[in-house]
């Protein structure tokens, strides 16, 4: 230590600060301060003494960390530990922000001889912490860019915050460990399973889906901030493979949308009888001007009619039944004339004799095929539109 005395070094800084300090009552502040000070020598008790310098700044604590710069990082996981499995049942609630950075300070002695820090380096910590938000930990780019080379895992710790800027009009790159709402997500959860533990009857059915509804609210918002972050480390391809998929999905999501909202509307049913007299049944084949589904459970001459049916004449010899098994959707044209849209029309009824059917889908070609019908014949007509 003393021979480091008056020298510039470049060492990793860990500034902490009690979120409203202040505003606390002096005995608020004492019990405060004193879980804080309990929290932070758990969270360095593995470093060497001569390998750290601490400052109590009143509301928080500053340490320069003159070893390892794995020991800023660890003892901030510690810190934030603590705080997340202790700190949010305390009160009042011990909130804390916390800031790491690597950069030059100057070691020198204070009025009472001690070991004490100034420099940049403490300076930037210090504004860094300013930016997180309770419970969350925020390092400047130059820590990130030192210790994400240490260790895939350590790498992966951190998600990329953009830049800040601080009341000098500076800017600074922030990494968190930790997402927002962290604290908060955590301490209301602590509430509602007290609230549930209380509860009785319906009250604690209520509270049971608050907490998996606070629960999911916040998984929601960490996985939208880690995909953020997964995008910002990809490569151009990859970024442009991402941008060119999603593009595609979200225009066949669209056209999709577009084409159900457009879907032909098949107006009420107009049934087509044949008159008992004069009439030749070979021209009765006359689909109604606006071909529709008839309505459910209308009769027509002793015939039950339904949504999935459509009669177009009936014969003394009886009509031929054409079943229809349509993918994704088609409007049927009889002998050039529409019928219905199928789905939902499954069945058309036909007299005997040959007739040219059409099916279109506004996305595909037509498809055509020629009906030869007998009396009472069945005949299956399946197409699929791909």
């Amino acid at each position: 230590m003393e021979q480091r005395n008056n020298k510039t070094i470049i060492c990793s800084v860990f500034f902490l600060d009690i979120v409203e300090y202040s505003k606390k009552s002096v005995a608020g502040q004492i019990s405060l301060k004193e879980r804080f000070n309990a929290f932070l020598s758990i969270a360095i008790r593995d470093v060497p003494v001569n390998d750290r310098i601490i400052l109590d700044t009143g509301d928080g604590a500053a340490i320069s960390f003159l070893g390892d710069i794995e020991d800023a990082l660890q003892a901030a996981l510690s810190m934030r530990s603590s705080l997340l499995g202790e700190g949010v049942r305390m009160e009042p609630t011990l909130l804390v922000r916390m800031g790491v950075n690597l950069g030059p300070v100057r070691l020198v002695k204070d009025i009472n001889g001690q070991p004490n820090i100034v420099g940049d380096g403490i300076n930037v910590a210090q504004r860094v912490m300013g930016f997180a938000d309770p419970g969350q930990i925020l390092v400047s780019r130059s820590y990130y860019d030192a210790v994400s080379r240490l260790s895939q895992e350590y790498a992966g710790m951190f998600h990329y915050q953009g830049s800040r800027t601080d009341k000098h009009v500076r800017e600074h790159e922030v990494y968190a460990i930790g997402y927002p709402g962290d604290f908060t997500s955590t301490q209301r959860s602590i509430a509602l399973k007290d609230e549930i533990e209380h509860a009785t009857g319906w009250h604690k059915a209520v509270a049971t889906v608050k907490i998996y509804w606070e629960e999911f609210i916040h998984n929601v918002a960490v996985w939208e901030q880690r995909g953020i972050d997964a995008f910002r480390k990809a490569s151009t391809v990859q970024k442009a493979t991402v941008v060119g998929v999603s593009t595609v999905l979200a225009l066949s999501m669209a056209l999709g949308i577009y084409k159900l909202a457009h879907r032909p509307v098949v107006p009420e049913a107009k049934q087509v009888v044949e008159s008992q007299s004069g009439v030749n049944p070979a021209s009765a084949v006359v689909a109604p001007s606006q071909p529709v589904v008839p309505e459910a459970d209308k009769k027509v001459q002793g015939v039950k009619q339904s949504s999935r049916v459509r009669t177009l004449v009936e014969t003394t010899g009886g009509p031929a039944v054409v079943s229809l098994a349509i993918l994704p959707w088609g409007e049927i044209y009889l002998d050039g004339k529409l019928q219905g849209v199928s789905p939902p029309l499954l069945e058309l009824q036909v007299v005997a004799g040959t007739h040219k059917m059409e099916i279109r889908n506004s996305s595909f070609p037509v498809y055509k095929e020629v009906i030869k019908a007998k009396p009472g014949e069945k005949i299956k007509i399946k197409h699929s539109f791909k």
